[in-house]
């Protein structure tokens, strides 16, 4: 939840900002080239649009924002704000942005591009999935609604100060405001990009996109004018697509390639693992992370209640955690359980496989029915969607798998709607922040039930997202107890609904080049899954 310096601001507290710290186990060192590599391609790196785990760590670091967190931590602070505050009464935070930032096309940036970029997120031409997550401002529904494009709760009395007037107080707000959908972008750069801007950025991050060759590689370089001193700490990294985990991690042993981004295959873990040099290529640790199945309400018989409960009863989930090598532990909700408000005591639908067949028979489906199953292409997803495949079989429920690369599951999911189950392993739930609200207003709420949004399922219970609204009203920090157990009421109420199989919470594993240095939590950034703003090269 918030720190204790964040409760502070609900007194009006103005903090000045705080210095990023040393994060690393010695000192970062400065300069170097690296390569990172992943098998698909990059769908896009526009803030208002980009919602995965492979394009979301670029994006980061090719914008700034309001807020930021400290490199490996969830523990907010000021970025492009120099100081901040916050009425008595929850409802109006005014921001005082730095002097002398510029985005890379030279223009420095002001008041009135927070405005612009933060409208256009919520603008639903802009068909991005995080307009939900700006709710709690002023005039919200009047843009989601079309009446107009612009917000009437932001406002930029001069070039240096942004205020934010909110229709309810907000637990998450700061935490929002970090976010890549709160990115800041100039419009005279978007609207040159005639729709392209996803290929062309300009920002005001750590890096500068210098080239991107679809289906070869994207090469960012550091960006010299970078407001704070000595970040990023390399000057290059080249992301190389097209790798198959595999061959990437052959040519990691091998010293050609620092960071395997598609992680370690199952079937390579143990070798790794247990060679010489294993315990340093190898980052694994805990992770906010719940990995699970999507069914759309919206498709027949998905439609059907019983249907979907009959088919979280039918999925062995300890099998899944054996094809991770024990990366993994089965789950039984939504929430992972580090996040607050996880139910230690709800035990979800048992594994049973005749009360499957039951619930079926009972929904009018005797002998099961016929279904497409969707998964990202990238070992061991595909492994996992047959596990998952032969356990619908055995309840009779034929389900083709479509393995295919992540853009287009991401576009059969939220752009087209069309999919009637996806595995979303590959890109499975990770909290961009650590409060429960992120584990439902983009993938359960109303809000994500859009097209472009990440609501595979199309799941919009009216009643639960009112209950939503009001368990991020609660903004006092005594309630913060009563605030997480509200969120986990919610998910688990959520569960007698079932539009989903949660499946399981894995752990992230990483692997890197001996060469590279920084500690494990920059390489499972808790808020930017790779943090290329902190990793350095070992000199």
């Amino acid at each position: 939840m918030f720190k204790s310096w964040l409760r502070n601001t609900t007194i009006a507290t103005v903090l000045a900002l705080t210095p990023l710290p040393s994060f690393a186990q010695d000192t970062p060192q400065q300069g170097g080239d690296i390569i990172v590599t992943y098998k698909d391609d990059i769908a896009t790196l526009d803030p208002a649009i980009g919602y995965d785990w492979v394009n979301w760590s670029m994006i980061k670091s090719l914008y700034s924002r309001l807020m930021d967190y400290e490199p490996g931590t969830a523990n907010l602070i000021p970025s492009l704000a120099e100081t901040f505050g916050v009425s008595d009464d929850g409802l109006t935070y005014t921001f005082k942005l730095r002097k002398g930032v510029k985005f890379t096309n030279g223009r420095e940036v002001v008041a009135s591009d927070v405005k612009y970029s933060i409208e256009r997120a919520v603008n639903p031409k802009t068909q991005g999935p995080g307009a939900g997550f700006f709710g709690s401002i002023k005039g919200y529904e009047d843009v989601t609604g079309g009446k107009t494009t612009t917000l009437e709760g932001i406002a930029a009395p001069d070039d240096s100060t942004v205020i934010f007037h909110l229709s309810r107080p907000d637990a998450t707000f700061l935490h929002v405001l970090a976010i890549n959908f709160a990115s800041v972008v100039p419009h005279e750069a978007v609207e040159a990009a005639g729709g392209d801007f996803g290929k062309k950025p300009v920002g005001s991050g750590t890096f500068v996109l210098k080239d991107w060759t679809i289906g070869q590689h994207l090469v960012f370089e550091r960006n010299p004018e970078y407001f704070v001193k000595d970040m990023p700490h390399i000057d290059k990294f080249t992301v190389e697509v097209g790798q198959e985990p595999l061959v990437a991690l052959l040519r990691l042993q091998k010293g050609e390639v620092d960071i395997a981004g598609d992680g370690i295959p199952p079937a390579k873990f143990l070798e790794i693992k247990n060679s010489a040099d294993g315990p340093k290529m190898i980052v694994d640790g805990q992770q906010l992370q719940t990995g699970y199945i999507t069914l759309n309400t919206k498709v027949k018989p998905l439609d059907n209640l019983k249907v979907r409960q009959a088919l979280n009863m039918a999925i062995n989930k300890d099998r899944i955690t054996r094809i991770l090598n024990g990366r993994a532990t089965a789950a039984n909700q939504p929430l992972p359980p580090l996040m607050p408000g996880y139910d230690k005591s709800f035990t979800g639908y048992a594994y049973d496989v005749e009360k499957a067949k039951a619930l079926l028979a009972e929904a009018g489906f005797p002998t099961g029915f016929e279904t497409v199953l969707y998964s990202t292409n990238t070992d061991p997803q595909p492994r996992i969607a047959q596990a998952i495949q032969q356990d619908l079989a055995a309840v009779g429920v034929k389900a083709e798998v479509r393995a295919l690369a992540q853009a287009n599951v991401i576009a059969a999911g939220g752009t087209e709607g069309e999919a009637p189950m996806i595995w979303s392993g590959g890109m499975a739930w990770i909290a961009d922040f650590p409060d429960p609200s992120n584990f439902y207003g983009p993938i359960l709420g109303c809000s994500g039930a859009v097209p472009g949004g990440w609501n595979w399922s199309w799941y919009c219970n009216q009643d639960i997202d009112k209950r939503a609204v009001a368990a991020d009203s609660m903004s006092d920090p005594a309630k913060v107890a009563e605030r997480s157990a509200t969120w986990g009421k919610i998910f688990t109420d959520i569960m007698a609904d079932a539009p989903w199989i949660p499946l399981i919470n894995e752990r992230r594993v990483v692997a890197k080049s001996l060469r590279m240095g920084g500690a494990d939590n920059i390489y499972i950034d808790p808020t930017r899954v790779i943090n290329y703003d902190a990793i350095y090269v070992k000199q």
